[in-house]
């Protein structure tokens, strides 16, 4: 077993390349969202 198949992680395939970049396609662009709102809030960029 995998490091990567603990934790919250307890199903079969949660090592599996398609399941790692879904995971950090949705971390990445969550984190990217956040910034972009924080940025346009604080500073209203662009309309």
């Amino acid at each position: 077993m995998s490091d990567l198949n603990r934790g919250i992680m307890k199903f079969d395939g949660a090592d599996s390349p398609k399941a790692v970049t879904i995971s950090a396609i949705l971390v990445l662009g969550s984190i990217a969202l956040l910034i972009l709102w924080a940025l346009n809030s604080a500073y209203a960029i662009s309309g």
